[in-house]
């Protein structure tokens, strides 16, 4: 099972690609950096990005982090839309899509729901038999994003 685990953001996105069955193995991850100015660019940019990892890895499962209280509105509606693109792709291709709380993802992964950061990182590294986790912490949330998807296999 392939599982593309999504941290969405308006001006970067980051992922995470994982292989998964008893031992989950990374195939990849990175950061999308969007850069186009309006809502409407952003939207069609990320979808690009999207649809390029999709056609490359063919995921069973696209997973991403549900939005949470942002005291930015606008920013919460910019992400909310990228989100949105996202799940449309995912219906296109007849990708299976689940959404999971941050409080979920973070106790899936670290077994407490308030971990911060630097706890999920670590927990990402040991699950993945990693050292470092290359780029920010949307990195790391994408593939604590995806590791959660794995341990959850409601479609498996």
């Amino acid at each position: 099972m392939i599982i593309l685990g999504i941290d969405p953001g308006t001006t970067r996105a980051g992922y995470g690609i994982i292989r998964g069955d008893k031992k989950p193995e990374l195939l990849e991850c990175g950061l999308l950096k969007i850069k186009s100015k309006g809502p409407s660019e952003r939207m069609t940019e990320a979808a690009i990005h999207f649809r390029a990892l999709i056609a490359k890895y063919r995921p069973d499962i696209v997973a991403v982090e549900k939005l949470f209280f942002m005291n930015n509105q606008k920013t919460g509606m910019a992400v909310a839309e990228i989100r949105g693109a996202l799940r449309l792709l995912t219906r296109e291709c007849n990708i299976n899509f689940l959404e999971f709380a941050p409080t979920e993802i973070k106790k899936t992964v670290t077994g407490f729901g308030g971990a911060d950061k630097i706890a999920i990182h670590k927990m990402v590294c040991i699950s993945l038999g990693l050292k470092k986790i290359p780029g920010t912490d949307d990195v790391s949330d994408a593939l604590a994003v995806a590791l959660t998807a794995l341990y959850h296999k409601p479609f498996a």
